[in-house]
């Protein structure tokens, strides 16, 4: 997809949490699935919890495609050597994982501080391998 404005180089991940944890704090609102716009520089665009925002894009950027646009995908393929070489990418999805923890640690810290139950000690994800890969939009400078 080319970019935009509104929606900067990088990639959306749809990632599934694959692992027997539970909807941590009930905050993911499509659990057990989970969404990240993470930009070419690994910054988060938009993170899962906010999975309205994320569509919202999805949509902007698709909108009207149904085929495949040359001026995206041929050089991608070129990039990427058809797809051989998607350690990119690879590092990118890493992060997007990483993002996803590292909302869940800040939000263990915060409930030490609230009434109630903390969430510090419940199940963590641990690593990329407590998500399966579902699908994923790159998008590319123009």
């Amino acid at each position: 997809m080319p970019s935009d404005d509104d929606a900067p180089p990088g990639v959306i991940f749809v990632l599934k949490n694959c692992s027997d944890s539970v909807n941590i704090d009930n905050q993911n609102r499509l659990y057990p699935f989970y969404m990240v716009y993470i930009s070419d520089d690994g910054e988060v665009i938009c993170n899962h919890l906010s999975p309205k925002q994320l569509l919202d894009k999805m949509r902007h950027l698709c909108k009207g495609k149904t085929e495949p646009i040359p001026s995206v995908y041929k050089p991608l393929n070129k990039e990427t050597r058809d797809g051989k070489n998607m350690e990119k990418y690879s590092e990118l999805l890493k992060a997007a994982v990483e993002s996803i923890v590292e909302v869940k640690d800040e939000s263990d810290i915060d409930s030490l501080f609230q009434p109630g139950e903390t969430t510090l000690l419940s199940k963590k994800f641990s690593d990329i391998n407590d998500f399966e890969l579902v699908s994923f939009l790159i998008i590319k400078a123009r």
